[in-house]
């Protein structure tokens, strides 16, 4: 959420300060590749799909504990996934109702329904059941994309590009309202089904954290996270070489590529704060955590970038045209994150 509320301009507006090869290359990864590859930028989505899941076990733990049926359980599941779809409407303009140009797929979306349908699966299947279940989907999905061109393609389309791939056909045939790339919607529908794999691998490791059964220590816990979170990594890197990494495609090398990711940073955070104790400097996170919905939503309703050039656009026209939009920069992320503080301290939270 700190690279989504501004983080990511920042570091793009401090390497035009220092242009050069290095920074050319840092400023890059603060953009979704094109198409194949993968990006810092790229890997922010699947986190926060990831850390979701991990939240999920501990979650339920807490209410069953306090006595919570299955039913119970169920609706607040499913009412959480619908809202944040929901939500995720508003954000591209629901309010506008002009319903023939919304665009109904987004991030919200795509977090709240590939969420949902892996609690349900947590709910009611095995780990392994669900394990059976992750690794049929990525090898499902991967054969589908790679073996199946879209039926209005052109002649000799690559099954994998935008014009060939069976994901945007079916987001032209089936997804309502507009789609983001006309031929294409990287939140769309089939591309869900890989998503969900993604909350699995968080639900996966937040059952592993919560697990005591095993007598494990916590140094032993972030140590065998690290080294599953080399191991698919590694699957992930891999499969790219037969399936690309594709984050607008959600393909199985992405998704196995940032899990990875996703696990290792878990592991590497977990050793730090939990086990060692190095705690004091996460309060500005914390602080944009805990409200990590409301940032994103108050980004696309609040003018905050109009109120915080009122209090830094004086000084920034003072300076350089580079220089300036640092100090723009700066401005912004500083007025989210006090906007962010001011709730903190009313103890203000907004949940799903």
């Amino acid at each position: 959420m700190f690279f989504i509320m501004g983080f990511s301009g920042l570091v793009t507006s401090l390497c035009a300060l220092w242009p050069g090869s290095f920074t050319d290359m840092l400023a890059s990864q603060m953009q979704h590749a094109a198409w194949n590859g993968l990006t810092i930028q790229d890997t922010i989505f699947p986190l926060f799909l990831f850390i979701a899941g991990v939240a999920f076990p501990f979650s339920l733990a807490k209410q069953r504990a306090r006595g919570f049926g299955r039913k119970r359980i169920l609706d607040r599941i499913f009412r959480r996934g619908l809202i944040l779809a929901l939500l995720g409407m508003v954000y591209n303009g629901l309010f506008e109702l002009n319903f023939s140009s919304l665009r109904i797929a987004s991030v919200l979306g795509r977090i709240g329904l590939a969420w949902m349908f892996a609690a349900l699966l947590c709910v009611y299947c095995s780990v392994r059941t669900r394990i059976a279940v992750a690794g049929i989907i990525l090898i499902g999905y991967s054969l589908l994309l790679g073996l199946v061109v879209a039926p209005d393609a052109p002649v000799g389309a690559d099954p994998l590009s935008v014009e060939g791939c069976l994901a945007g056909w079916i987001d032209r045939q089936y997804l309502p309202g507009h789609i983001l790339y006309g031929a294409f919607d990287p939140e769309g529908i089939l591309s869900t089904l890989p998503a969900v794999v993604s909350a699995l691998f968080g639900m996966f490791t937040g059952e592993f954290l919560l697990d005591g059964r095993r007598g494990l220590s916590g140094s032993w816990k972030a140590f065998y996270m690290a080294v599953a979170a080399l191991a698919i990594t590694t699957a992930g890197l891999c499969w790219n070489l037969i399936m690309p990494v594709n984050k607008n495609l959600w393909s199985s090398s992405f998704t196995c590529v940032v899990s990875g990711y996703s696990l290792g940073m878990t592991a590497l955070f977990y050793y730090l704060i939990d086990v060692c104790g190095y705690k004091r400097w996460t309060f500005v996170f914390r602080v944009i955590g805990l409200n990590s919905i409301t940032i994103y939503m108050a980004q696309r309703i609040i003018p905050l970038r109009y109120a915080s050039d009122f209090f830094v656009g004086g000084l920034a026209s003072k300076c350089s045209e580079t220089v300036g939009a640092v100090i723009y920069d700066i401005g912004y992320i500083v007025l989210c994150w006090l906007f962010l503080y001011f709730l903190y301290r009313k103890n203000t939270f907004l949940k799903v």
